[in-house]
């Protein structure tokens, strides 16, 4: 395996793009990552702005 840091390229014509489940769920977990970071933020600020 390689560096997971090290940037990858699309790829060449000979190779074969990744399975198009494993995209999708890549895919998925990510939306599902930021749907959970902005919706912590927005609870948080929430919270500190209607605290006092």
């Amino acid at each position: 395996m390689g560096d997971p840091l090290k940037p990858v390229g699309p790829p060449t014509d000979n190779e074969k793009p990744a399975p198009l489940m494993r995209r999708l769920v890549w895919f998925l977990a990510l939306a599902a990552a930021s749907l959970a970071a902005v919706a912590s933020a927005a609870y948080l600020l929430r919270a500190i702005l209607f605290s006092a």
